[in-house]
Protein backbone atom coordinates (compact mmCIF):
# COMPACT_ATOMS: atom_id res chain seq x y z
CA UNK A 1 0.00 0.00 0.00
CA UNK A 2 1.40 3.24 -0.91
CA UNK A 3 2.06 6.10 1.94
CA UNK A 4 -0.52 8.44 2.12
CA UNK A 5 -0.99 11.35 -0.21
CA UNK A 6 -4.87 12.34 0.72
CA UNK A 7 -4.18 14.01 3.95
CA UNK A 8 -0.60 13.47 4.37
CA UNK A 9 -0.33 17.15 6.48
CA UNK A 10 -2.87 15.75 9.26
CA UNK A 11 -0.55 12.55 9.39
CA UNK A 12 2.32 14.81 9.63
CA UNK A 13 0.54 16.86 12.39
CA UNK A 14 -0.38 13.98 14.18
CA UNK A 15 3.15 12.15 14.00
CA UNK A 16 4.40 15.08 15.23
CA UNK A 17 2.29 15.21 18.34
CA UNK A 18 2.98 11.41 18.66
CA UNK A 19 -0.25 10.97 18.24
CA UNK A 20 1.08 8.46 15.76
CA UNK A 21 4.59 7.18 14.88
CA UNK A 22 6.54 5.52 12.50
CA UNK A 23 6.95 1.75 12.23
CA UNK A 24 8.75 -0.77 9.71
CA UNK A 25 9.94 -4.37 9.27
CA UNK A 26 6.55 -6.89 10.75
CA UNK A 27 4.87 -3.77 12.41
CA UNK A 28 3.93 -2.59 9.05
CA UNK A 29 2.44 -5.50 8.45
CA UNK A 30 -1.70 -4.51 8.34
CA UNK A 31 -2.76 -8.69 7.56
CA UNK A 32 -2.07 -9.86 11.64
CA UNK A 33 -4.87 -6.57 12.51
CA UNK A 34 -7.33 -7.23 9.82
CA UNK A 35 -7.87 -11.28 11.06
CA UNK A 36 -8.30 -9.78 14.55
CA UNK A 37 -10.38 -7.39 13.25
CA UNK A 38 -12.27 -10.70 11.25
CA UNK A 39 -12.02 -12.53 14.78
CA UNK A 40 -13.68 -9.63 16.59
CA UNK A 41 -16.63 -9.04 14.17
CA UNK A 42 -17.56 -12.55 14.45
CA UNK A 43 -17.74 -12.21 18.05
CA UNK A 44 -19.37 -9.38 17.96
CA UNK A 45 -22.08 -11.17 16.06
CA UNK A 46 -21.90 -14.06 18.20
CA UNK A 47 -22.93 -12.45 21.64
CA UNK A 48 -25.27 -10.34 19.97
CA UNK A 49 -28.43 -11.88 21.28
CA UNK A 50 -27.44 -12.62 25.08
CA UNK A 51 -25.22 -9.49 25.49
CA UNK A 52 -25.65 -6.59 23.11
CA UNK A 53 -23.16 -4.24 25.17
CA UNK A 54 -20.38 -6.11 24.70
CA UNK A 55 -21.72 -6.95 21.02
CA UNK A 56 -21.36 -3.56 20.29
CA UNK A 57 -17.72 -3.04 22.09
CA UNK A 58 -16.82 -5.89 19.72
CA UNK A 59 -18.00 -4.69 16.93
CA UNK A 60 -16.58 -1.01 17.57
CA UNK A 61 -12.92 -3.09 18.13
CA UNK A 62 -13.64 -4.95 14.86
CA UNK A 63 -13.69 -1.52 12.96
CA UNK A 64 -10.59 -0.07 15.33
CA UNK A 65 -8.81 -3.31 14.02
CA UNK A 66 -9.46 -2.81 10.51
CA UNK A 67 -8.61 0.56 10.35
CA UNK A 68 -4.87 0.17 12.38
CA UNK A 69 -4.36 -2.95 10.11
CA UNK A 70 -4.73 0.11 6.88
CA UNK A 71 -2.47 2.65 9.43
CA UNK A 72 0.37 -0.31 9.98
CA UNK A 73 0.51 -1.04 6.40
CA UNK A 74 1.13 2.79 5.57
CA UNK A 75 4.08 2.32 8.20
CA UNK A 76 1.76 3.96 11.00
CA UNK A 77 0.55 3.08 14.22
CA UNK A 78 -1.67 5.26 16.73
CA UNK A 79 0.22 5.61 20.19
CA UNK A 80 -1.10 5.80 23.60
CA UNK A 81 -1.54 9.39 23.64
CA UNK A 82 -3.07 9.47 19.87
CA UNK A 83 -5.42 6.68 21.23
CA UNK A 84 -8.46 5.79 18.77
CA UNK A 85 -9.22 9.11 18.19
CA UNK A 86 -5.99 9.94 16.29
CA UNK A 87 -6.97 6.39 14.63
CA UNK A 88 -9.86 8.06 13.40
CA UNK A 89 -8.46 11.12 12.45
CA UNK A 90 -6.03 9.56 9.91
CA UNK A 91 -8.78 7.68 8.69
CA UNK A 92 -11.06 10.54 7.61
CA UNK A 93 -8.18 12.31 6.71
CA UNK A 94 -7.02 9.62 4.11
CA UNK A 95 -10.11 8.07 2.61
CA UNK A 96 -12.68 10.61 3.80
CA UNK A 97 -16.61 10.20 4.31
CA UNK A 98 -16.08 6.43 4.17
CA UNK A 99 -14.74 5.94 7.71
CA UNK A 100 -17.00 8.53 9.67
CA UNK A 101 -19.25 5.62 10.90
CA UNK A 102 -15.82 4.72 12.56
CA UNK A 103 -16.17 8.05 15.24
CA UNK A 104 -19.43 7.54 15.39
CA UNK A 105 -18.98 3.65 16.72
CA UNK A 106 -16.21 4.98 18.48
CA UNK A 107 -18.28 7.91 20.74
CA UNK A 108 -20.93 5.75 21.45
CA UNK A 109 -18.97 2.63 22.68
CA UNK A 110 -17.39 5.41 24.69
CA UNK A 111 -20.49 5.87 26.50
CA UNK A 112 -21.09 2.68 26.91
CA UNK A 113 -17.78 2.38 28.79
CA UNK A 114 -18.94 5.03 30.66
CA UNK A 115 -22.50 4.94 30.99
CA UNK A 116 -25.02 7.73 32.23
CA UNK A 117 -28.38 6.81 33.15
CA UNK A 118 -29.56 8.26 29.88
CA UNK A 119 -27.60 5.90 27.16
CA UNK A 120 -26.73 2.63 29.58
CA UNK A 121 -27.70 0.37 27.21
CA UNK A 122 -27.32 -1.00 23.53
CA UNK A 123 -30.85 -0.82 21.78
CA UNK A 124 -31.55 -3.72 19.02
CA UNK A 125 -31.26 -1.30 16.07
CA UNK A 126 -28.16 0.64 17.33
CA UNK A 127 -26.78 -2.83 17.71
CA UNK A 128 -27.47 -4.10 13.73
CA UNK A 129 -26.70 -0.75 12.71
CA UNK A 130 -22.85 -1.15 14.70
CA UNK A 131 -22.35 -4.52 13.13
CA UNK A 132 -23.67 -3.34 9.23
CA UNK A 133 -20.77 0.11 9.76
CA UNK A 134 -18.30 -2.10 11.44
CA UNK A 135 -18.21 -5.00 8.66
CA UNK A 136 -18.35 -2.43 6.09
CA UNK A 137 -15.66 -0.89 7.96
CA UNK A 138 -13.99 -4.60 7.90
CA UNK A 139 -14.43 -4.61 4.01
CA UNK A 140 -13.26 -1.18 3.38
CA UNK A 141 -9.81 -2.29 4.84
CA UNK A 142 -9.57 -5.51 3.17
CA UNK A 143 -9.96 -4.17 -0.38
CA UNK A 144 -7.55 -1.03 0.82
CA UNK A 145 -5.25 -3.67 1.80
CA UNK A 146 -5.56 -5.77 -1.22
CA UNK A 147 -4.09 -3.12 -3.60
Amino acid sequence: MPRWLKGSETIEKLVHANDLQKVQGADANGEPLLLKARRSLASAHALSRDDPDSSFTLAYDAARFACTAVLAQQGLRPTSQGGHYAVEQAMRAQFGDGFRSFGALRRRRNELEYPSAANAETAPDELADAHRDASRIVEAAEQLLRV
